[in-house]
C-alpha cells in the first residue's frame, strides 16, 4: 500500500507505482490518497495514468496540522483493516506521511519509507517537515534512502543497517517520462527568445510574511536591472501567498504570475530556465538532472548533498544575499558553468528498481519465502 497527499509525494511515488504494475508477479499495488492537495495531486495522477483505490479527501478550508493528521489516522483505520497490506509505503515528509506510519504503527503493518533520512537537525526548520520525518523514520522498518549522506543520517540514530538501501532519489526516475524537447507552454508567448528564463517557487510556511516580501521585492529589483531578464512564478494556491506575490509583483511586465503547473509543466518549464529559485525540496534534486542552478530560497536544508556538489546554493531571504547571487548568475559566465555542470548526487533514475527489489526481499524474507532476486 501506498499512502500519500500532496503534489511532491505523488511524483516522487508514480514511479514507484508504475513500476509495480510491471512486475504483477510480485506486487500488488494498493494506491491510497488522502487528498491534503486537491487540484495538484489529480493532476499528476492523471498525467502518470494512476487510478487510486482510495481517496480519504482530507481536504478542508482553514484546516490545520492537527486536522489532517488525525483525519487521515481515523479515514485509514477501515482501508488497513480491509487490505491487511504486507507493507505500507510513506513517502518524504509531509503531515500525511507521519500521520500514515502513526497508522501503520498502530496496525503493526511493516512501515517503508521512500526518501528516508533526510536531515536538518533543527526541529522547526522546515516546519513540520523536519518532525515528520524523523518521526516517521522513527516509525520505520525498512529505509530507503537517497544517498550516503542520508544513510549516514539514519546511522547516526541507530536504525537499523541491514534495513538501510541507497537508492537514488525517485524524482530523477520521473523526469524521464516528462521532459520533452517539442514542449510549449503560453506564458512563452509573451518572453522575448533571447531573454534569459528565472523560474521562481517559494511557498513554505516558514517563508510566509517579511521573509517573503523581503525575497520578492528583491528579485523584482533585479528584473528591473537586467532587462534581458524574466521571471515565471507559479504562485501556489495558498491565499497568503497569492496575495503577496500580487501585492509584489502587480505591473511588472516581465514578472509572469502563472497559475501551479503540473508536473509536466514544471519539468519542462525547469528545463527551459536559466537558472531556478525555490524554496521547495524536490526542485534541488531535480534540477541537477537538468543542469540548472538553484538558489535556495531558505535558512537550511535538507540536500546539503546538492550544495556540497556545487549546484545548489543557499542563500536564505536576506535582500542583499538574494540580489548578490543572482547577479553572480546573471553576470559571471565562469560561476554559471560550475554551478550548471556539476555532477547531479541524487542518482540515476533507477531508484524504483532498486526500491522494488528491496521491498521484494523484505517481504519474503518477513513471510519466510526465499526472495526470487527479481
Amino acid at each position: 500500500m501506498t499512502v500519500f497527499g500532496t503534489r511532491p509525494e505523488a511524483i516522487k511515488m508514480a514511479p514507484i507505482i508504475l513500476k509495480m504494475k510491471e512486475e504483477k508477479e510480485n506486487f500488488a499495488p494498493i494506491t491510497v490518497l488522502t487528498g491534503q492537495h486537491k487540484e495538484m495531486l489529480d493532476q499528476v495522477m492523471d498525467i502518470f495514468h494512476i487510478v487510486p483505490d482510495y481517496n480519504l479527501h482530507v481536504m478542508k478550508e482553514e484546516q490545520t496540522l492537527s486536522s489532517i493528521t488525525t483525519s487521515v489516522i481515523n479515514k485509514l483505520d477501515n482501508i488497513i483493516n480491509k487490505t491487511n497490506p504486507d507493507v505500507i509505503l510513506v513517502h518524504g515528509d509531509t503531515t500525511t506521511t507521519f500521520a500514515a506510519s502513526v497508522s501503520a504503527f498502530y496496525h503493526k503493518i511493516p512501515l517503508g519509507h521512500v526518501e528516508a533520512g533526510l536531515r536538518t537537525w533543527d526541529k522547526y526548520s522546515p516546519y513540520p517537515e523536519e518532525m515528520n520525518r524523523q518521526m516517521t523514520d522513527t516509525l520505520s522498518d525498512i529505509y530507503f534512502a537517497p544517498t550516503e549522506l542520508s544513510r549516514s543520517n539514519l546511522l547516526k540514530q541507530n536504525f537499523n543497517d541491514n534495513r538501510i538501501y541507497i537508492t537514488g532519489n525517485t524524482a530523477i526516475d520521473a523526469l524521464k517520462q516528462t521532459v520533452d524537447q517539442n514542449y510549449h507552454h503560453d506564458v512563452l508567448d509573451d518572453i522575448d527568445n533571447n531573454h534569459r528564463i528565472i523560474l521562481l517557487t517559494m511557498h513554505r510556511r516558514e517563508n510566509q510574511g517579511e521573509p517573503m516580501y523581503r525575497a520578492f521585492t528583491a528579485i523584482k529589483e533585479e528584473v528591473i536591472k537586467h532587462p534581458d531578464i524574466e521571471v515565471v512564478y507559479p504562485v501556489h494556491l495558498s491565499p497568503v501567498v497569492q496575495k503577496m506575490a500580487h501585492e509584489v509583483f502587480d505591473g511588472c511586465s516581465r514578472i509572469h504570475l502563472v497559475d501551479p503547473l503540473d508536473v509536466v509543466d514544471f519539468h519542462n518549464m525547469s528545463a527551459r530556465s536559466y537558472f531556478i529559485m525555490t524554496d521547495s525540496g524536490g526542485v534541488q534534486e531535480e534540477a541537477p538532472s537538468l543542469g540548472k542552478p538553484v538558489l535556495v530560497l531558505r535558512e537550511h536544508t535538507e540536500r546539503p548533498e546538492g550544495v556540497k556538489a556545487g549546484t545548489l546554493k543557499l542563500i536564505g531571504t536576506s535582500s542583499t544575499k538574494i540580489k548578490e547571487s543572482m547577479e553572480q548568475l546573471l553576470d559571471d559566465e565562469d560561476i554559471y558553468k560550475k554551478m550548471s555542470h556539476a555532477k547531479n548526487p541524487y542518482g540515476d533514475g533507477k531508484a524504483s528498481d532498486r526500491i522494488l527489489k528491496a521491498l521484494d526481499t523484505f517481504i519474503n524474507e518477513e513471510s519466510g519465502v526465499e526472495s526470487n532476486g527479481n
